[in-house]
């Protein structure tokens, strides 16, 4: 359906805000990203022992393989791409295990191991896209809810630093940038300006890195060096090994992004208000997988959607898809344009991590206003969500707890996204779908969650009494005390 440029799209996702605001708001969404889509093939290139101009290398293939995933999932193909504003990027679902096969095999069998892997991920797609019906608001809200909470922790590395072995990693100097930071956040916020107000972030990280500039906490200095042109080579690192083992440990991590992914879906669906239904979410997982499928081609990992975007877009309230395609345009320039990289690598991580504080706190906000959409009358919703959360929030505050399982446990439930989702699937299915043996009477923490007035108060009524405004008053209209509990 076509709309003029002034009629209101008929899905909130599919508003067209122009070229200047498209571009804004996607640098906004890449400079929020940029950290995290950096890490991951900066940790793997190390640990698979390659040279720093190689590593450079999966850094750019990797902003290059992001943008294009991004622009599949955002504008769509038949059978592939939600249509949401979803930015994808490298998933850190699997560094641990990308971690182990480099030892055995190197880089060539982490990229054979992500492409089988990720094909096989594609094949049992339609099983994740009929999964609707068990993602109510209970579900979604307690993912949300938990995808905020396990964000803050980057949130936190990042205001320390970024670098848990650098000197200054826990400065007062880094975390007062990252306060700065966040305080321009807050006060822009406040701006009756609503351009100046979505634009927040973008300004506040400006102008944080401005701060760190004239501080001596950055420099520009290395931005010239280096090639100002290069594109992703294809298969620069060798041709991809496949072995068993490895494709088995890669697909545990596929199952990991597949729930993530699926979860980042309803979670963006919900705040752009918008319906998602099995085919949206097969679409949009089918993407993730195909791109997951071609990344290694140029240099790059497994994709998936990056939660801390989707708090963006509950910050800014800006919904348009095309927003973030832009982004994703503007992340496969960055892959082209190594200098252009350079100047975002630039940002200070206080500075990122400042302005992630609200972006990542946003997000479990979100979570929690779901979760107030939901009935918890005489039923076991109550106690879904606090199994959930607590199970998720487990390996957010003890990251050790399942190091001692074996590594397949550990890849699924290290996560604390994943952990939450499968424990909010599983009560919901035993609770809310498969009644038989559940009790007609709630137990003590569905009850308790109930406002009860007992027979003996009742009684003290009498035919014709009334409560207006807080204040209760007989049939004639003569106000009645109210003695408190304990009163005489």
């Amino acid at each position: 359906m076509e709309t003029t440029k002034d009629a209101v799209p008929a899905r909130p996702e599919d508003a067209k805000l122009g070229l200047f605001a498209n571009v804004a708001y996607g640098i906004q969404h890449i400079l929020t990203m940029y950290g995290g889509i950096v890490a991951v093939p900066l940790i793997v290139g190390q640990a698979a022992g390659l040279s720093p101009s190689d590593i450079g290398l999966l850094i750019t293939a990797s902003l290059f393989a992001g943008g294009v995933a991004t622009i599949l999932q955002t504008m769509g193909l038949p059978f592939l791409g939600c249509q949401l504003p979803l930015v994808q990027g490298v998933s850190f679902a699997g560094v641990a295990t990308m971690i182990t096969i480099s030892t055995n095999g190197g880089i060539q069998a982490i990229f054979g191991a992500v492409i089988a892997a990720s094909f096989l991920g594609l094949l049992i797609t339609p099983v994740f896209s009929r999964i609707t019906r068990f993602f109510p608001p209970l579900v979604a809200g307690i993912v949300i809810t938990t995808i905020g909470l396990t964000l803050m922790p980057v949130a936190g590395r990042w205001a320390m630093g970024g670098n848990s072995r650098a000197e200054d990693f826990g400065s007062v100097a880094n975390i007062m940038l990252a306060a700065v930071t966040l305080a321009i956040v807050l006060l822009l916020s406040k701006v009756g300006s609503a351009t100046i107000s979505r634009l927040s972030i973008l300004l506040a990280l400006i102008a944080g890195t401005a701060i760190a500039y004239a501080t001596g906490m950055t420099d520009f200095s290395q931005v010239g060096n280096g090639p100002m042109v290069a594109a992703p080579s294809i298969f620069h690192f060798g041709w991809p090994t496949f072995g068993v083992a490895a494709t088995i440990s890669m697909f545990i991590v596929i199952l990991v992004t597949l729930v993530e992914t699926s979860a980042d879906i309803f979670a963006v669906g919900e705040i752009v208000e918008t319906k998602v239904d099995s085919k949206r979410l097969g679409d949009g997982l089918r993407a993730d997988m195909l791109s997951s499928m071609l990344a290694p081609i140029v240099g790059s990992f497994t994709q998936s959607a990056f939660a801390q975007n989707v708090g963006l877009v509950a910050v800014t309230g800006v919904k348009s898809r095309y927003v973030v395609a832009t982004g994703g345009l503007i992340l496969v320039l960055l892959g082209l344009l190594p200098v252009m990289g350079r100047v975002v690598a630039a940002i200070p991580m206080p500075v990122l991590g400042g302005a992630g504080i609200v972006l990542f706190g946003t997000v479990a906000a979100s979570g929690i206003r779901t979760l107030a959409k939901v009935d918890y009358a005489g039923n076991m919703n109550l106690i879904i969500v606090a199994t959930s959360l607590g199970f998720g929030t487990l390996p957010i505050v003890l990251p050790e707890f399942y190091h001692h399982f074996p590594t397949w446990v550990q890849t699924i439930f290290h996560s604390g996204i994943s952990s939450s989702a499968i424990m909010a699937i599983m009560l919901n299915l035993m609770f809310n779908h498969l009644r038989t043996g559940n009790s007609d009477q709630p137990s003590v923490f569905g009850a308790a969650a109930e406002r009860v007035i007992r027979y003996s108060d009742l009684s003290q009524f009498q035919d014709g009494d009334y409560f207006v405004n807080g204040k209760l008053f007989d049939a004639d209209g003569n106000e009645i005390p109210l003695v408190p509990s304990g009163g005489h």
